[in-house]
């Protein structure tokens, strides 16, 4: 069992949403100390001030740099001297059809998405072996198991999340090294992800429509219902029992007994829905974690 009780735990993407969630639950059951990082500094002071009295490093941190990373590492091990949970939660996303996304817009989806995972498992892995009772946890998405229209640098990072994920569990048991591996697919959770990426798109001069804002309503108050803290304690639990995979919400279960029922099929019966999602046009961030 990997309760974190007692022990060190390391969170990406720990300034808002489903991160500092993770972070309050973390101490909420036990964790002594705990490392948080994101680029938002305002937003990171903020969840240190949520954390009680815990023993709390916050480093503001760009994953998808890589020597960035391996300094926080190094921070990390030299503060706490162990490293047992490491949760890559760090991630974004930006929407528009193949034709129309430019090549800055994947870089900067992958860099972040699949690289900051890279970049955190591997420097933190050797210190997840020397605790002895290591376990990490990457945070890919719904679309990790189900692509969709528009959001084809979310879904290329999310599903190799994912295939990164399952291939480092398989290594690691097969190495009898003595850390546990969990992949995270949540589904809609109530965070101010499509406020913050419409405020995004207007600060880097991409149009707005009045479509825009009508379906950044229909995310806010219809798909992204589940609060944070109830979507950290179903990761944590899932931690807790070791399990490889965790499904967060009933939307996540559903797709995913779907695509796997119906792996030809379910592109024609999940397309009204799409067309509902995003009737498309122009691009538009959708989503930052």
């Amino acid at each position: 069992m990997s309760a974190p009780r007692d022990k060190v735990c390391v969170v990406t993407g720990a300034a808002s949403g489903i991160g500092r969630a993770l972070a309050v639950e973390l101490v909420r059951r036990g964790a002594r100390g705990i490392a948080i990082a994101d680029v938002d500094e305002a937003g990171l002071a903020d969840t240190a001030g949520a954390l009680g009295g815990a023993e709390v490093h916050r480093a503001r941190l760009d994953v998808a740099d890589q020597p960035a990373v391996a300094a926080f590492a190094h921070d990390v091990v030299a503060r706490f001297h162990v490293v047992h949970q490491l949760y890559n939660n760090a991630g974004v996303a930006d929407a528009g059809s193949v034709e129309e996304f430019g090549y800055e817009q994947y870089r900067r989806v992958l860099d972040i998405n699949l690289w900051g995972v890279i970049h955190g498992t591997k420097e933190l892995l050797p210190y997840l072996i020397a605790s002895g009772d290591g376990h990490v946890v990457n945070v890919s998405s719904l679309n990790g198991i189900m692509a969709q229209p528009r959001l084809s640098a979310y879904c290329a990072s999310k599903f190799a999340v994912r295939g990164f994920t399952e291939s480092l569990a398989l290594e690691l048991a097969a190495a009898g090294a003595p850390v546990k591996v969990t992949v995270v697919h949540p589904g809609g959770v109530k965070t101010n992800i499509a406020r913050a990426a419409l405020a995004r798109a207007e600060r880097l001069g991409r149009p707005v429509t009045e479509e825009d804002r009508a379906r950044e309503r229909f995310y806010s108050e219809t798909l992204l219902r589940m609060p944070p803290s109830k979507a950290a304690r179903i990761i944590v639990d899932g931690v807790e029992a070791d399990r490889p995979r965790v499904l967060v919400g009933t939307d996540a279960r559903a797709l995913d007994v779907l695509v796997r029922a119906f792996p030809a099929r379910w592109p024609a019966i999940a397309r009204p829905a799409f067309r509902r999602l995003d009737p498309g046009h122009g691009r538009r961030a959708i989503r930052d974690r």
